[in-house]
């Protein structure tokens, strides 16, 4: 989890032509406070852009019936905001059938907590951009911990905090950032669930078919696979119409010892029928951007020198071959050398002992 100067809330802002839904917990028709408000949000984005409103299933403390959506319009016509839509429902279901939008912004933690946040995520397109603050004493160092964790549960990734701006009277304002995975058109990286299993261990089984990717020839059972992998840093990509797993990636501590806590192991497949299409390379840098945010230090791997694609896409996303270990199994009657593979993250780890 890094920090950025106050001003990295322009990483989040929306930019001329996209879509932002803006939500918020009161704050007047216009605002939410913090400096995500409605005016500035709408007037960013301009006349091809939408800003869409929706506070806790209000608009803004207004009355949810028809006398207040219409006050709420001709507030909105009144400020000259033309591409502003409010929208009535729960932010734990938020009402964007087949439409996705560019960034989601919000004064706070949205009411609803562990499902709005997923609804945060379900209703961004991929690449889509998260910010969050808060002008309120209540954001304490723990309710900022809460909502990071909250995003990362729910797929974020590259979670930033801004130090927050101190406004004097113990009221400040942090801004939080994060991002949902890119990945290719039709498709999302999520966290996987336990209903992937059986097409994440088909895809498993597949590119161990091959005699590329591993020394095992046979994918193991769901409860072998929980067993050797971590809970979290495992995600999957995802057909977004039919719901289907065409690729996966998921780590495994190397030891249990504390000194070790910050370094996996990790394995990334794709479906055969969908490789070449840049899944497994968006799969990884998600990967990537969820291991530093998680505080991993070195990610390493081991891949046969003669599976090349893989190899090479390591490479492109930071990884460093650090030795070759010779003739060091037997792999369908064949003594196969492997490449040892690292990348280190960025930040300087912390002191550990034991």
């Amino acid at each position: 989890m890094g920090e950025e100067s106050a001003d990295g809330q322009g990483g989040v802002l929306p930019r001329t032509g996209e879509s932002v839904l803006v939500l918020g917990s009161g704050g007047g028709v216009l605002g939410t406070g913090g400096g995500f408000d409605v005016l500035p949000a709408a007037q960013r984005v301009g006349p091809y852009g939408t800003a869409y409103v929706m506070a806790d299933g209000l608009p803004y403390g207004l009355d949810g019936g028809a006398d207040g959506m219409e006050r709420a319009r001709r507030e909105a016509a009144r400020a000259g905001l033309g591409n502003v839509r409010f929208l009535r429902g729960g932010v734990e279901g938020i009402p964007l059938p087949g439409q996705s939008v560019d960034v989601v912004v919000c004064g706070g933690l949205p009411g609803g907590g562990e499902k709005a946040v997923a609804e945060a995520f379900r209703v961004l397109r991929p690449g889509g951009r998260f910010g969050m603050t808060a002008t309120t004493a209540a954001m304490t160092a723990d309710a900022v911990t809460g909502a990071v964790t909250l995003l990362a549960a729910a797929g974020f990734v590259s979670i930033r905090i801004a130090p927050a701006t101190d406004h004097g009277q113990d009221v400040s304002s942090p801004i939080i950032q994060a991002v949902k995975p890119p990945v290719g058109p039709g498709l999302e990286i999520r966290p996987m669930r336990d209903s992937d299993a059986p097409q994440v261990l088909a895809i498993y089984q597949m590119g161990l078919d091959t005699g590329e990717a591993s020394f095992e020839t046979v994918a193991p059972s769901w409860e072998g696979f929980n067993a050797g992998r971590l809970r979290h840093l495992r995600y999957v990509a995802v057909d977004v119409d039919s719901g289907e797993a065409v690729g996966w990636v998921a780590a495994s501590p190397v030891s249990s010892r504390q000194v070790y806590s910050g370094v996996v192991e990790h394995s990334v497949y794709v479906h055969p029928g969908c490789q070449a299409h840049g899944i497994g390379r968006a799969l990884l840098s998600a990967f990537v951007a969820a291991t530093e945010d998680a505080g991993v230090w070195t990610i390493q791997s081991a891949i046969f020198p003669e599976n090349a694609a893989s190899l090479s896409l390591h490479q492109a996303l930071g990884f460093r071959v650090v030795g070759t270990r010779e003739r060091l199994g037997c792999h369908r009657g064949v003594w196969r050398d492997v490449l040892m593979l690292e990348r280190r993250s960025s930040a300087d780890p912390p002191v550990q002992h034991g």
